[in-house]
């Protein structure tokens, strides 16, 4: 299953109601992203350019994309970022891979 880390910056009226209204995120996205055929790997907030981030697995981009889209939806966040990332171990599999490719490219002005 493919592993992807969602950024996310909230708008200030979605923190004053979290502020208002608490509730356990964790559990709600966890439940978002199992509906999803996904598991929630962690759920951390942070200071600096992003309120936080979520480290989530997925069937398949396209799932990974729905749940974006889907959370993205309710207006509640500025911002929304997903990437998908490998583990290092997967990362000779990616060179190795690369290689094979890497004869048939030609850089612009070339």
């Amino acid at each position: 299953m493919a592993r992807y880390a969602i950024f996310f910056t909230l708008k200030p009226e979605t923190i004053q109601g979290m502020m208002a209204k608490p509730s356990d995120r964790a559990a709600v996205v966890s439940k978002l992203i199992e509906a999803a055929g996904g598991t929630l790997e962690a759920y951390y907030w942070m200071m600096g350019q992003w309120d936080g981030f979520v480290v989530a697995t997925a069937p398949d981009g396209t799932s990974a994309a729905a749940v974006s889209i889907a959370v993205s939806s309710t207006g509640a966040f500025g911002h929304l970022e997903t990437h998908e990332v490998f583990a290092a171990s997967e990362i000779g599999d990616l060179v190795d891979r690369a290689k094979s490719f890497a004869s048939q490219y030609t850089p612009p002005g070339v």
